[in-house]
This record gives structure tokens, sequence and C-alpha cells, in this order.
């Protein structure tokens, strides 16, 4: 087999590499005015592929047949979440679409309902304390 095929797999490869880092994954952190840092977090899928073959020809030198194949490849990146910090707490802000079950929906208030309780037990501390 011809060595054209490896080098194709190999660029193509290369390619991928530089459409796909660690900023794909992990997005550059958006800071706002007031403190809030907010960092987007994504999936990345990526694959490849790739085929070909020498073929016999007539006119071609008898030591070396002609090669003839093809590579490609794709990435996709979506979207999961973002991380928001704020006063040195971090929440994750997920994307994807709301829980189906009534118990994946409690998961996803733990977080906000655990923040209120921590609110209200800091503010009933402090006016004790006056």
């Amino acid at each position: 087999m011809s060595k054209n095929l490896p080098n194709m797999l190999e660029n193509t490869i290369a390619k991928i590499r530089e459409m796909v880092d660690v900023n794909s994954v992990i997005g550059n952190p958006i800071t706002t005015p007031d403190g809030v840092t907010i960092i987007p977090v994504s999936k990345v899928s990526a694959g490849f592929g790739g085929g070909g073959s020498d073929y016999v020809s007539k006119n071609a030198n008898k030591q070396e047949n002609p090669f003839g194949g093809g590579a490609g490849g794709g990435v996709s990146v979506t979207p999961i979440a973002f991380l928001i910090v704020k006063e040195g707490n971090v929440r994750m802000l997920p994307v994807a679409t709301p829980a189906n079950t009534t118990a994946d929906r409690l998961v996803e208030m733990i977080p906000d309902t655990l923040d209120k309780i921590s609110d209200f037990i800091d503010s009933h501390s402090k006016k004790n304390a006056e």
C-alpha cells in the first residue's frame, strides 16, 4: 500500500487538533463589571476516517501503482453549561433541557435551596448579634 494513506490521516488529525483545544471545552472566562465571572463549558465530539487503495494501471510504472483515496473529519462543539463565580461561590447553570422527572428537579433545586438556607441563617445570626 502506498505511503499516501498514513500521510492523509496524519494531516486530518493535525487539522482536527488545530480546531479543538482546551478553550473549546472550557471557554475563556468573561468577567462582568460587578465582579461576576462566567465560564462557558462545552462538550466536544470529533471523528475522522479515511481509506484508499493502490490500483493497477496500464500506463503506470511497474514499480509503483497509482494510489486513490481520501480522508475527512469533523468536530461538533455543544454548549452544556456555564460556571458562574460570584463572591467566592461557584454555581453551575446547565444549558441542557430541563429535568424530566421529579427526582431530577429536586436534585437541580438543592444548590439554590442550600444558598437560601445559608443566607437566612447568616441574616438571622446578624440580627441576634445586634
